[in-house]
């Protein structure tokens, strides 16, 4: 079985409902269901008959295809005439009596014995009345009910998965007091998936007067981005498809074939797979969306169109982020390896930076919004004042570079509970946490999580939780990671947060307790005491 994870996130505590809705299907879902598969059949269809439309110009193709399927036709009914013929033709078979298996039978009274039995033994119940074969009982639907229950101490982890070629979204519920990790529910997906970002704005169907939701944006290697409702489970359909295919959920045929003849880059939705998704937690309607396609777009979830479409780069962008303070300016990265920082009501005026190799995440420091950091394909970490605006990329002058790994820094992440606190993860399969405090990047502690290559890194919302680090990978496992219970964390982090005082047991789920653990601790007592040494290098200006 392979299986991998590709993306995480977490929904802060609180938000999930405490008891989700099961998703059951009325009369009017089923007329919407009907139609929907009504339009994908045309779609198939149409396909169909296009690529026959194709084959029908070589005719003489045709009629060879059409001899070869009618002689294989005949060679199969040979071959059926023979398997009849020794089926009946053995005696071991006689004993059964094959030829009157279907000839009724009689019980001792000589009565015939229908496929009903006696009908006279059935139970039966009135016209509206509840088939108790049908209705659960109290106490079970108690159960399951209970089952389904979220704590509002509880974190959901959200993690984007491929398990043998099938793609879906698992939802997962961490239970921090018990240590507890476990599969709340999950959704099928389209195709592998990419990125996924929580709203708590309510988007599409089914959200009534509702000012807030808990919902989830999706996106895979299909243009589309699919929004679902993390408030219900086994959901059969999005709430809301954010692309072309919001016109066939809508069930508008017509536009829907107008609009899947477009396949090059436009102001209406991407053409090609979602590599990045951002939402706007101050402008809450607002959710952007980077693309394979180069262009990054703006979507109004209140109308589920697309606002604005942007080309700031020539290559496929893959990573997004709005400035914490200043809601309007958008972080946008790419493989033409340039970050781009850009005013959404002025797009033409923005900052473009460069660096060595394809990017892989932006992140701005939400503890300093003046600067931000850019992680490449090269492995390395880049810091930028964003008050320096160089003439030109080439000409940018980061305030300091870090070698972190070897091979690509896949993902990255900032405490949000203590400024100067990263995680790198990487195709290397090691995760490692840095103090930068002051500038001086130095590593506290690396370690392998048994995840295979580090694909996504994160760290809790929660100031209760904010040391839990979310690790997932290539093997299709996710690691919860207590960093407050590492002994070289708590000793690098303990003036800025005198809690950390004492050693404890290092808590990890998922991950057996590591027998090296002091020799880690030692390496990043030995490292923090050098203040960067070997791997970066200071480049602030006299």
């Amino acid at each position: 079985m392979s299986s991998m994870i590709t993306t995480t996130a977490w929904v802060r505590r609180g938000v999930a409902a405490q008891f989700p809705t099961k998703y059951e299907i009325d009369e009017e879902e089923m007329d919407r269901i009907s139609k929907l598969a009504r339009m994908q059949l045309e779609e198939a269809q149409g396909d169909l008959d296009a690529a026959r439309a194709g084959k029908d110009q070589d005719g003489e193709t045709m009629e060879e295809d059409h001899k070869e399927e009618a002689q294989d036709a005949m060679e199969d009914d040979s071959e059926e005439k023979k398997f009849k013929t020794s089926f009946n033709d053995d005696d071991d078979l006689k004993e059964y009596d094959l030829d009157h298996y279907d000839s009724d039978e009689v019980d001792e009274e000589g009565e015939k014995i229908t496929m009903f039995g006696n009908v006279k033994s059935l139970a039966y119940h009135q016209p509206n009345e509840e088939d108790p074969y049908l209705v659960m009982p109290e106490e079970e639907e108690d159960e399951e009910r209970e089952e389904l229950q979220i704590l509002p101490t509880d974190n959901l982890l959200l993690a984007g998965k491929v398990e043998d070629e099938v793609a879906h979204l698992e939802v997962y519920v961490y239970e921090d007091q018990e240590a507890n990790l476990y599969v709340h529910h999950d959704i099928m997906l389209p195709a592998i998936p990419l990125c996924v970002e929580w709203l708590d704005f309510p988007v599409g169907a089914n959200t009534g007067d509702r000012t807030t939701g808990n919902f989830v944006a999706v996106g895979t290697m299909e243009p589309d981005i699919e929004v679902w409702d993390l408030d219900i489970v086994d959901c059969m359909y999005p709430n809301a498809i954010l692309g072309q295919g919001g016109a066939e959920l809508e069930g508008d045929m017509k536009k829907a074939k107008k609009t899947k003849k477009k396949t090059k880059a436009n102001d209406e939705f991407h053409v090609d797979s979602v590599l990045a998704l951002a939402a706007n937690r101050q402008h809450r309607n607002l959710l952007a969306s980077a693309s394979a396609d180069r262009t990054v777009k703006l979507w109004d979830l209140n109308t589920t169109k697309c606002a604005k479409s942007y080309t700031h780069h020539t290559d496929k962008v893959c990573s997004l982020d709005w400035h914490p303070k200043e809601a309007t300016v958008l972080l946008t990265g790419s493989y033409d390896r340039t970050v781009v920082a850009a005013d959404m009501r002025a797009p033409d005026a923005k900052a473009r930076w460069g660096v060595d190799a394809d990017v892989e995440n932006v992140r701005w420091d939400i503890h300093d919004p003046n600067f931000f950091y850019v992680t490449t394909d090269a492995g390395m970490v880049y810091r930028y004042d964003v008050r320096n605006i160089p003439a030109t990329p080439k000409e940018s002058k980061p305030v300091w570079t870090l070698q972190a790994h070897d091979t690509s820094v896949s993902s990255f992440d900032i405490n949000p509970a203590i400024p100067g606190f990263l995680v790198t993860g990487s195709t290397d399969k090691q995760v490692k946490l840095w103090n930068v405090e002051n500038d001086r990047p130095s590593m506290v502690v690396s370690r392998k999580m048994d995840v295979g290559k580090v694909f996504s890194t994160t760290f809790a919302p929660d100031n209760e939780v904010g040391f839990r680090l979310a690790v997932a990978g290539s093997k299709g496992t996710v690691q919860i990671w207590d960093t407050s219970t590492n002994g070289a964390v708590r000793r690098a982090f303990v003036s800025r947060m005198p809690a950390l005082e004492g050693e404890v047991k290092e808590r990890t789920i998922g991950l057996p307790a590591d027998d090296d653990e002091s020799d880690d601790d030692a390496a990043g007592e030995e490292i923090g005491a050098q203040q960067g040494g070997d791997g970066w290098e200071s480049m602030d200006e006299d």
